[in-house]
């Protein structure tokens, strides 16, 4: 049973995909319990399959017992179990929060149903991180895309029909791009196993088929990540999306999109083939990152309403994943990786904090934040340190990733790239602010016309989010500051990563 622990990661959520509908036709809580035990048990296989790592080193499963090349392989190392334990933990995070946050954002028919798309979508991203074929991650980038789609669609709100409609007409561009890189590299090589692309792909770096090649793939990954200027279709999703699924998409969909973009540049491609490419690549990355954090903050800062914002401000993030990518150093693979962990939790709790507050209220305009301190303090309490982690304040997980892009910066000599970040923290911390203020300092729309009387009708009653909310917001939150404090363990594990994928 052990050594089938890779490819029951993703028989079970795919088995489970097929049975929840069926016993959701007896209560729809029956699918919640089927979702929250598979993501569990998805977690604590990602967690055994870390501690193989760790001890005994790589893992390689091949399906059906074929050999690869010619058979599939699920290889396991220390960057895609990194990236595992992430999706894992957030897809059950995600499970547990939307018992309660669905009854408010999704029609009660259509429960078993998201259950459904929801284990098909935790399916497709588990399978893109472990396979170790370059098109399984094709197959499984279309499996995540349609049920992503879907997710979106199943909402109440009507512009989340818009919303999947230019997230299917961008993602099928993305992965249509990534499809015929996919071809190129197969005329080439007569090869789809990664660990065979790269011993072969070598003696043919200098033709312009492998250039082509390259180049589709990574802007076709580029478009699914959301990377500026490729991000339009990602603010409509993640605003009109219910709020478990924008939480869960912006804590994994992003992030196994950038492990997929890691992959292929340091793995099925080495860092010689930059040397011998047509032209510098490292600069095309670098300025769309700097442009993503600059231009991500920036639209952050104008919305008024805070699903949006923090859709925009996504857009911001996955500029410094990328620019750690970018900077082509182990610091700087450091900084990406950490991102990737921080990002997840950071935005997953923001949004969760956001999908109680529409639970309560139905509102997710900024201004309807004033006095939810009193109202839901554990719940603002949550947003509060999530948003403190965004700005990059110390003993958070935000400072840790942002002080490794910087020491990276400096040490290949762009320092400039220090002043980008810090300007970006602070334009973080300016729309941050607003809220923490709203929150804490002001009081309730309504409420200030009744000045300072001390009325027990008048005065705010908490009114927190009940627990199946509370748990998954409280526990990622308080996770921003125990990475922040303790940054070893994560750290540790990135450092392994990016040392072998820029050796």
């Amino acid at each position: 049973m052990i050594k089938h622990l890779p490819a029951l990661l993703i028989v079970i959520p795919l088995l489970a995909a097929i049975i929840t509908p069926i016993i959701g036709r007896i209560h729809w809580v029956l699918s919640w319990y089927t979702v929250t035990i598979t993501t569990f048990i998805s977690f604590v296989i990602s967690l055994s399959l870390l501690q193989t790592v760790l001890l005994q080193g790589d893992i390689s499963y091949w399906m059906g017992g074929w050999q690869p090349p010619w058979g599939i392989e699920y290889a396991i190392d220390n960057l895609n179990v990194y990236v595992m334990i992430i999706v894992s933990f957030m897809a059950l995070a995600g499970a547990i929060y939307s018992k309660n946050n669905i009854n408010v954002e999704i029609d009660e028919a259509r429960k078993p149903f998201f259950y459904s798309v929801y284990l098909l979508f935790v399916t497709g991203l588990m399978g893109m991180v472990v396979t170790g074929d370059i098109f399984n991650i094709y197959v499984f980038l279309e499996i995540t895309s349609l049920s992503g789609y879907a997710l979106i669609a199943i909402g109440k709100k009507r512009q989340a029909l818009v919303g999947a409609y230019n997230y299917l007409i961008m993602g099928t561009i993305g992965a249509t791009f990534f499809l015929l890189g996919i071809g190129y590299l197969y005329l080439m090589t007569g090869t789809l196993n990664i660990a065979d692309l790269a011993a072969r792909l070598p003696e043919f770096y200098q033709t312009k088929a492998i250039f082509t090649a390259f180049t589709f793939l990574v802007v076709g990954l580029c478009i699914k990540l959301a990377l500026f200027p490729m991000h339009f279709w990602m603010p409509n999703v993640y605003t009109h999306a219910p709020s478990a699924v924008s939480a869960v998409m912006a804590a994994t969909g992003a992030k196994v999109a950038a492990y997929a973009i890691i992959r292929v540049m340091f793995t099925v491609f080495e860092p010689e083939f930059y040397t011998l490419a047509p032209f510098n690549i490292q600069p095309i990355l670098l300025i769309l990152a700097v442009a993503a954090i600059l231009a991500g903050s920036i639209m952050a800062l104008a919305q008024t309403d805070i699903k949006k914002m923090l859709a925009y401000s996504s857009v911001g993030q996955i500029g410094y994943i990328v620019l750690g990518i970018s900077l082509m150093s182990v610091n700087g693979m450091i900084g990406s990786l950490i991102h990737l962990l921080n990002h997840a939790m950071m935005k997953g709790a923001l949004f969760f904090v956001v999908g109680a507050v529409v639970y309560r209220t139905g509102l997710t305009s900024i201004e309807n934040f004033r006095g939810l301190g009193k109202k839901m303090p554990l719940s603002m309490a949550a947003f509060t340190i999530a948003a403190l982690s965004m700005t990059g304040v110390p003993l958070t997980v935000g400072f840790v990733s942002k002080w490794y892009l910087a020491v990276a910066s400096i040490e290949i000599g762009m320092w400039w790239l220090v002043p980008v970040i810090l300007l970006s923290s602070l334009l973080t911390a300016i729309y941050f602010w607003r809220i923490i203020d709203a929150v804490w300092f002001k009081p309730a729309l309504g409420e200030e016309s009744h000045g300072h009387e001390h009325d027990d009708h008048q005065k705010p009653k908490s009114n927190d989010a009940p627990a199946s909310m509370l748990i998954p917001t409280l526990t990622v939150a308080m996770l921003c500051l125990v990475f922040g404090v303790f940054a070893y363990a994560p750290v540790s594990l990135a450092e392994k990563a990016a040392v072998i994928l820029l050796k």
